[in-house]
């Protein structure tokens, strides 16, 4: 049971330190594994540069010590497995500028959340300094004075000049002109520094804090100043206080602000604004195992239709509030994210770029994986849920062969991560910044969690998946309507699939095959459904009646465009047997841009050195009876809730059946 106290929270860190030999156990214990974070490539990305102070961009005693340092935003592979350090943008050899600069917020905020966490992990004195020294960085990229104070500029150039208006141009332009994802991880890196420095040097933590609360009242009056308002988005109202509507930019501000409410629980404004912007985060949770988007929590508040893995931290960051605001009910949509969504998004591949809202941009890179894998880490400990780190486990093995590639994304001997890996499995073999960073997080966080660590690292190949895939409407042959490709598939707020979509006016009708399947289907058709439009449409799956849907959305709102396209589930599951779904228009005109199609229950096998996992889960809305282990062999079989809670477990020998309760999830160990 979840208990909503700060000793708790103490008590997890606690035990995340004497795990990885942070602290000393008073018993002897069995040698420590060694360590997966390895911080040489970073070391490799970090340069000095010693910008001018001016009376908007200084930091602390930069006068005494002139030199930061800050990571290169790229690394390009060359021969011989080396690297060349490189910026962002075009090269400009007459200048020795980039389009964009050498450096940026985002990438010095991250690093320094990995020194301090490696520091206060480790013992590292070494991380400690350079902690110290990547802080520094951060708060020179802050506007300190002026109408955009706490504001941050995102990119300098390796001279140590800023460029507030980057090419090509980003969002706000100039970049310190309003709230954007760049203060929102300057949060995140001032709040972890400030708990880290506190205790051992009061007058740079009182430098940080003094920053962060120049931050915090930035998004006070540029994002808090709507608290308690609503968008309507598309007929839903959804919170119009996230940090640039992003829950997924708030969610990292919400990490740092839970991070220094904790060590400085007097400051009010600061837990204010944690309180406000885990509430916003909390609201864009949605769905559940049968509806989109599957209980996972949106991360843009002005898109019903968007999902991407990365910077997909609001579990995480609910999770860390619920424990320093001792309010529990933020743990809700944590879980059910974890729980419900993240057994879909394993089944169907992994944790993707893009979902808009099928599956069209499959590229996964570890900025994604590391935000899955630290959520699911964070809800666990903190909602006592031990299957989340089953699934943990799986999401961690990425680095390490269970990805399209089927080679490793993470060398431990190296510390380099790669920049990703597209659905073709082709690996980007550049190693940037962002990707070494989060790469970087995600092995502390196994490193603090030992026995996730030694499974997510010895699982390497995938032996097989059955989940969600998608079938595309313009596709069919057999159809009475029409094919449109419109010359953008980009809505404005969503994207279609494919090349376009499928028009049917009233009684006209479309059919469509779908791929062999032992199982149980349920299919979801993605229809741009019109601002309050009033279209109908009939489906079957041959002559078995699969329901009659209605196809409008509320009012347009803040989105781009009125209408959304979004997925709409159809009650009555398909039979394994039954090859085609056929669709006739009873009312209007229905833009049909593909089917989902989800098996009721989703499986995958991942195998390795430390043996093989089995995952299944069910979409179904009652209890469904399930083989599992049908290769045989000796393992562990437990069965979860959609809560995570575990309903039972068993030691087994061979084939077995266990009973998946609605949005559960089952999984075989095997070593």
């Amino acid at each position: 049971m979840f208990r909503g106290t700060r000793h708790r929270l103490l008590a997890i860190f606690t035990a995340a330190l004497l795990a990885t030999g942070a602290l000393a156990a008073a018993a002897p214990a069995a040698a420590a594994p060694v360590p997966l974070t390895n911080l040489a490539h970073l070391e490799y990305l970090l340069d000095d540069v010693a910008p001018a102070a001016t009376v908007e961009h200084t930091t602390y005693r930069l006068a005494e010590e002139p030199d930061l340092i800050m990571p290169w935003t790229y690394a390009d592979a060359r021969d011989g497995g080396t690297f060349e350090r490189v910026g962002g943008g075009k090269f400009d050899p007459a200048t020795g500028y980039w389009g964009q600069g050498a450096y940026n917020a985002d990438d010095v905020t991250r690093a320094a959340v990995v020194y301090i966490r490696h520091w206060q992990q480790f013992g590292d004195d070494s991380s400690k300094q350079k902690a110290y020294e990547l802080l520094r960085s951060v708060a020179y990229f802050q506007t300190a004075a002026g109408p955009n104070a706490g504001n941050v500029v995102l990119w300098m150039q390796d001279d140590g000049t800023l460029n507030p208006s980057a090419d090509p141009v980003e969002l706000p332009d100039p970049s310190d002109s309003a709230e954007s994802y760049w203060l929102a991880r300057t949060l995140w890196a001032l709040g972890e520094g400030y708990a880290a420095f506190r205790d051992v040097d009061a007058d740079f933590a009182g430098f940080l804090q003094d920053r962060l609360q120049l931050s915090v009242a930035a998004v006070d009056r540029q994002v808090l100043d709507a608290y308690g308002e609503d968008l309507v988005v598309d007929g839903v109202e959804l919170p119009a206080w996230l940090i640039a509507n992003g829950a997924d930019a708030s969610a990292e501000a919400v990490l740092g602000l839970a991070a220094y409410s904790e060590a400085a629980p007097d400051d009010a404004a600061a837990r204010d604004a944690l309180a406000r912007l885990a509430e916003g985060i909390a609201q864009m949770g949605a769905g559940d195992a049968q509806d989109w988007p599957y209980g996972a929590i949106l991360p843009w508040a002005e898109s019903r239709s968007i999902w991407h893995a990365w910077g997909t931290q609001m579990p995480a960051a609910l999770a860390r509030a619920s424990v320093t605001l001792d309010r529990p009910e933020l743990l809700a949509p944590a879980i059910a994210d974890s729980a419900i969504f993240d057994p879909i998004l394993l089944t169907a591949g992994g944790p993707d770029n893009a979902w808009l809202p099928t599956p069209i941009d499959r590229t996964q890179i570890a900025y994604g994986v590391d935000s899955r894998l630290q959520s699911l880490l964070a809800v666990a400990d903190v909602a006592e849920r031990p299957g989340l780190k089953e699934l943990a486990s799986l999401f961690g093995s990425w680095y390490f062969g269970t990805n399209a590639s089927g080679e490793a994304i993470y060398n431990p001997e190296t510390g380099v991560t790669y920049d990703g890996v597209n659905r073709e499995g082709v690996i980007n073999r550049n190693s940037g910044a962002e990707s070494t960073i989060h790469g970087l997080l995600s092995m502390l966080a196994l490193d603090a969690h030992p026995d996730v660590a030694e499974r997510a690292a010895g699982l390497t190949t995938v032996e097989s998946r059955s989940g969600l895939t998608v079938v595309e409407a313009e596709t069919t042959s057999a159809t009475t309507g029409s094919v449109i490709a419109p010359t953008s598939t980009w809505t404005g707020e969503s994207q279609y699939s494919g090349t376009g979509y499928l028009e049917l006016s009233r009684r006209e009708t479309a059919t469509f095959r779908l791929p062999a399947s032992s199982t149980a289907r349920l299919i979801e058709p993605v229809v741009f459904s019109a601002e309050n439009g009033k279209a109908k449409s009939l489906w079957r799956g041959g002559v078995i009646p699969l329901g009659v849907l209605k196809h409008g959305v509320g009012d347009q709102g803040v989105t781009a465009v009125p209408g959304a396209l979004l997925p709409q589930s159809l009650r009555t599951s398909l039979p394994a047997s039954q090859s085609t779904v056929s669709v006739t228009t009873l009312k209007g005109t229905v833009a049909l841009d593909a089917l989902i199609v989800r098996p009721v229950i989703g499986r995958l096998v991942f195998s390795g050195p430390v043996g093989s996992t089995e995952l299944a889960h069910s979409s179904s809305a009652i209890p469904q009876r399930i083989a599992m282990n049908e290769g045989g062999g000796a393992g562990t079989l437990r069965s979860y809730d959609s809560g995570g809670r575990l309903v039972a477990s068993y030691t087994i020998s061979g084939p077995a059946h266990i009973t998946i309760q609605p949005g559960g999830f089952a999984i075989v160990t095997a070593n």
